[in-house]
């Protein structure tokens, strides 16, 4: 082993423990490794960034904007309609509805819009039915990734074989190549999901309820006129922490200041209200040592009376990648930039009680927003976070009668023949994907369906940036020979008995990774060192390929492996194991179902 593969596999462990503790966010990991690696020789810099050349990126960013019109257009909010219009109580029946729709869409759109857009339809439908939302969000994220084996578009890890592929000098994938095995192994998950899943997911109640329970907690003390406290700031007074209690916000003329900095100024009519440390107060704070403040409200409260109409109550959740993760929650500065400010913050399914100003944030984290009136609208494509409730926010206690309205007409019907128009165009052959999708997004801002600014945001650059970093890595293994260094050892492992259980090594490094690394990275490293099996075996290699594209994609036993596991985590109150529990029996199911397929469709 030489000296280049010596630090490649170093700068590998580098990366992946990196993306295991949330180091830095995954681009930012993986473009340093790239720049270490070329710094060193082991690359020159244009093999190094040939990955942001590849065609892949190109139609990734289009389908993204593509994604974007059809649920700015409301195509995908009438189909959400459609399919959770009829009230039943049997989990099974919804699912059965739910699943397979969600499926077919993500079959021609990105993953991310359909989940993005059903968790606050789901929610609202749930919690207006009675219906336990535990139950139906993980299968929402699995449905969707189901779709995505099936076609060229379905998902980024099968354009970025696609891209791979023909950089290669191979055939690039066809459309519907993948569904050979995809629709089997989709028909397979949706089975599961439908009458194995109900059995295992949790039964958590909406995660609103817990917090307005918590929220009845809450003690509220009134600064009273002629207080001493007032002028003097937080941290002076020391009244941030005390006696059991911290401060989670203060209410001022009807706005929230959330979380407080210390040097906040105290003013008349302040109203300071106090969570107990551990979540349980064993008694009221004694306020004896504070002239001028009274305690007006102590649990149980009735927060249905402090409603706020120009407010509105949110759930957000911190993206992969997003300029949040690794601050706190006042360095965050949410109410300066959104207005928005943090009443709340749950990690792993479970509520954070502490005090949230020094809260350091991760992907997942689902934060708990007070916020001026047009949230959602306002910043439903920004880069820090999913929007998981619904237009006009959450009420209290019952359900908010506010809907969005999305524009339909024209918009709706143009945005839908550019997606059959796309689909039509490449699954026939006649024009390559990327230059399809530059043609779809051009109509749509002809037609004015989406504007260039909205066009920009909808582009989930992090991914496209991740995607070429991992080429340029996986480029790094193959020119060094490292690649092949670790063809050899699997196939010493495995050769012995027989091409599929060389499929089988394939299968399970390749579904280990993809739960570090996430899917575009796993498929993108995968792809040289399938290669260098297919090579070193003398077989056919494209199995081998298409393989590592399926299972790459099969991320289901973490709520980190894929971004629409990391989306529903929070809002379905779900803890770690959740996903496990219920992802790894079908996971395995799906790996065994590759090994037997795989071969019989493309002959090794």
């Amino acid at each position: 082993m030489g000296f280049e593969q010596l630090l490649i596999f170093g700068v590998l462990l580098f990366a992946f423990i990196g993306l295991a503790i949330d180091l830095w966010s995954p681009d930012a990991i993986l473009l340093t490794a790239l720049a270490v690696l070329t710094i060193s020789g082991v690359l020159s810099l244009e093999q190094a960034f040939q990955g942001f050349a590849n065609t892949t990126i190109i139609a990734l960013g289009s389908l993204y904007v593509v994604s974007a019109a059809m649920r700015e257009s409301g195509a995908l909010d009438r189909a959400s309609s459609f399919i959770l219009g009829r009230e039943t109580r049997s989990i099974q029946r919804i699912l059965l509805r739910l699943c397979p729709s969600v499926s077919l869409y993500s079959a021609f759109l990105n993953n991310t819009p359909v989940v993005a857009m059903g968790i606050p339809t789901i929610r609202r439908w749930a919690l207006k039915n009675n219906i336990i939302v535990s139950k139906l969000l993980m299968p929402l994220s699995f449905a969707a990734i189901f779709g995505g084996l099936c076609t060229l578009i379905g998902t980024s890890t099968n354009l970025i074989t696609h891209g791979l592929l023909q950089s290669h000098g191979f055939e690039g994938l066809s459309f519907f190549e993948l569904a050979w095995v995809g629709v089997p192994c989709a028909v397979v998950g949706l089975l599961y999901l439908i009458f194995i899943s109900p059995l295992l997911t949790p039964a958590r109640r909406d995660i609103r309820y817990e917090e307005e329970r918590r929220r009845n907690l809450l003690v509220e003390i009134e600064v009273t006129e002629g207080a001493d406290v007032i002028g003097e700031t937080i941290k002076d007074t020391n009244l941030g922490e005390f006696q059991g209690f911290y401060l989670s916000r203060i209410n001022r003329r009807d706005r929230e200041i959330a979380p407080v900095p210390k040097d906040e100024k105290l003013r008349r009519g302040d109203h300071l209200l106090y969570a107990a440390k551990g979540g349980i107060a064993a008694k009221l704070p004694d306020l004896a040592d504070y002239s001028g403040l009274q305690v007006i409200h102590h649990p149980p409260r009735d927060i249905e009376q402090e409603e706020k109409p120009e407010r509105e109550l949110h759930q957000v959740v911190v993206k992969e990648g997003s300029p949040l993760v690794g601050s706190t929650v006042e360095e965050a500065k949410l109410l300066e930039r959104f207005g928005a400010a943090v009443t709340g913050v749950r990690r792993r399914g479970r509520r954070v009680d502490q005090p949230l100003g020094s809260f350091v944030l991760h992907p997942g984290d689902v934060l708990l927003l007070d916020t001026r009136l047009g949230f959602r609208e306002a910043y439903e494509d920004t880069k820090d976070f999913f929007l998981t409730s619904a237009a006009g926010g959450e009420a209290s206690g019952a359900e908010t009668s506010i809907e969005e309205h999305r524009s339909e007409g024209k918009d709706l019907y143009i945005s839908v023949a550019v997606l059959v128009g796309i689909v039509s165009l490449v699954a026939t052959g006649l024009v390559h994907i990327a230059l399809a999708g530059i043609l779809g997004v051009a109509v749509l801002l002809s037609f004015n369906v989406i504007k260039a600014g909205e066009a920009r945001k909808s582009v989930d650059w992090t991914v496209l940036i991740v995607i070429g970093a991992a080429i340029g890595l996986g480029k790094a293994m193959e020119v060094s020979g490292t690649a092949e260094l670790i063809a050899r050892w699997m196939v010493d492992l495995t050769s012995a008995y027989g091409h599929r259980t060389v499929l089988a090594g394939v299968v399970i490094v390749t579904g280990l990774l993809t739960e570090i690394i996430t899917n575009n990275g796993a498929v993108a490293l995968m792809f040289p060192i399938a290669l260098s099996v297919a090579e070193t075996q003398g077989v056919e290699a494209r199995g081998l390929f298409i393989a590592i594209t399926l299972v790459a994609s099969m991320s289901l036993i973490t709520p980190i492996g894929y971004q629409t596991n990391l989306m529903v985590y929070g809002p379905g109150n779900y803890r770690f194991t959740d996903f496990f529990k219920v992802g790894f029996p079908l996971e395995l199911t799906l790996w065994t179902l590759v090994i037997i397929l795989v071969p019989i469709f493309w002959p090794m």
